[in-house]
């Protein structure tokens, strides 16, 4: 699913532990039916189809069908965004971090 056609944000999608849980496991694991998803949560399947739901709006979740079973798995490349965007911060920070340290010697000279 390319970034124009996401009907959701990544950001927004990682955003709740539950669904970071539901990519973790899918990361691990080919693929799993929403049966075995479900039982790795204190919640119900219409709950866990809801996030999985999120998920997909945000092209990290990709599904097919198996017979009467869905089953799903991870699509990792949505993830570059935020891969992108820490990077970015890490640089920035780290940036700071040397003006800093250079500030801070020039003073004790």
């Amino acid at each position: 699913m390319s970034k124009n056609s996401q009907l959701r944000d990544v950001f927004d999608a990682i955003a709740d532990p539950t669904r970071r849980r539901l990519i973790r496991l899918l990361a691990e694991t080919e693929e799993m039916p929403l049966h075995q998803l479900t039982a790795q949560f204190s919640m119900g399947r219409t709950a866990v189809s809801k996030h999985l739901n999120v998920l997909k709006e945000a092209g990290l979740v990709l599904e097919r069908k198996v017979g009467r079973e869905t089953r799903f798995r991870l699509n990792a490349a949505p993830l570059k965004e935020i891969q992108d965007w820490v990077a970015f911060y890490g640089k920035f920070w780290s940036a700071n971090m040397l003006r800093l340290n250079q500030l801070l010697e020039e003073e004790e000279t």
